[in-house]
């Protein structure tokens, strides 16, 4: 038996987890959910946004699969996902983006992971004002050298364990020479380790543009964690959006496996949001479990759906009457 903290989250947070648990219950893999509190529904039930009894929960399974969450304004933890990553430290942030042939979007055959360091960088949250005023403020980006050589080994095992052929760094040492050009020095020299899978370089704003013009040039990509942050999101919208992006963070003896899209508090409790990412998030979790056929079910069937694009939400057919969990039963379905 596997157990598992379930966060279901705010927003459509509910409606989404119901729905991927609902369908990874159905491949019959023996899972035991902790079902734990975080973002407004547990400030609202605990007066904190991230209670005691879940961290206790995650610290017993050191497994996580979270809906997304929203941000208690004026109180409580810059970012939960933040700190849930830097308490567990989950330093490998990956985000798969490929295209799906039933999603119309301006290229076909897209296929690039993000990996993205998760703990550093100016997401360290090193920042202060620099006048009583208030009228100059100074962020601090961190670049440790264990932390760029664990993100960029990662890249790497992923490549050749997936079969993929080539490993781009995307940076900007060429004005950050310190923070940018460490984690650049680094990347190079966790390369030559590797000599089975091509390596390239990319300065970060000719990277946007050459992922614009020609996205099938990248395979995986590594970064610094705002980096991978922006980058996440320009290559989900090369396919389809962030309802179609799971997201997985990694650490040496923890994980956390969410949608990276956010709450969505105007559509909650409307049977309007695609399960899609979460599901496909589920799918992460499942191989990290070593579920490998259960997820390769789970994923044929996701795909089966989407595609056909009959039983899915109205943001992936505007014709369709079928909402969140007409979708889940859909996927379930499938798998028969």
């Amino acid at each position: 038996m596997h157990k598992v903290t379930l966060i279901k989250g705010d927003g459509i947070g509910p409606s989404i987890m119901d729905e991927a648990v609902k369908v990874i219950d159905a491949t019959g893999v023996n899972i035991q959910w902790e079902e734990a509190y975080a973002g407004m529904s547990a400030f609202e039930k605990f007066g904190t946004p991230l209670p005691d009894e879940t961290m206790a929960s995650i610290d017993r399974t050191r497994l996580a699969f979270k809906g997304p969450l929203t941000t208690v304004v004026g109180t409580g933890f810059r970012s939960i996902n933040v700190a849930l990553r830097q308490k567990y430290e989950l330093y490998a942030n990956i985000r798969p983006a490929k295209s799906w042939p039933g999603v119309k979007t301006r290229y076909d055959d897209v296929d690039i992971v993000i990996a993205r360091e998760n703990t550093e960088g100016l997401y360290a949250g090193l920042e202060h004002y620099l006048t009583p005023k208030k009228d100059i403020a100074e962020s601090l980006a961190v670049v440790t050298r264990t932390g760029s050589e664990r993100i960029v080994d990662y890249a790497f095992k992923y490549a050749r364990e997936n079969n993929r052929k080539k490993v781009t760094v995307c940076h900007k040492a060429n004005i950050l020479k310190y923070t940018q050009g460490l984690f650049l020095d680094v990347a190079r020299e966790v390369a030559l380790q590797y000599p089975d899978i091509e390596f390239d370089e990319k300065i970060i704003d000719a990277a946007c543009m050459h992922l614009v013009m020609n996205p099938k040039q990248f395979d995986v990509i590594v970064c610094t964690n705002m980096f991978g942050d922006i980058l996440s999101d320009l290559t989900a919208g090369l396919v389809g959006g962030l309802g179609l992006i799971p997201g997985a963070n990694i650490g040496d003896d923890a994980a956390l496996f969410e949608a990276v899209h956010g709450s969505a508090p105007d559509i909650a409790g409307k049977n309007l949001a695609n399960p899609t990412a979460v599901i496909m998030a589920g799918v992460m979790m499942l191989n990290h479990l070593g579920e490998y056929g259960a997820a390769e079910k789970v994923q044929k069937a996701v795909e089966q759906v989407v595609n056909e694009g009959v039983y899915v939400t109205p943001d992936l057919n505007p014709q369709s009457k079928a909402g969140t969990i007409e979708m889940g039963n859909a996927i379930v379905a499938a798998m028969k």
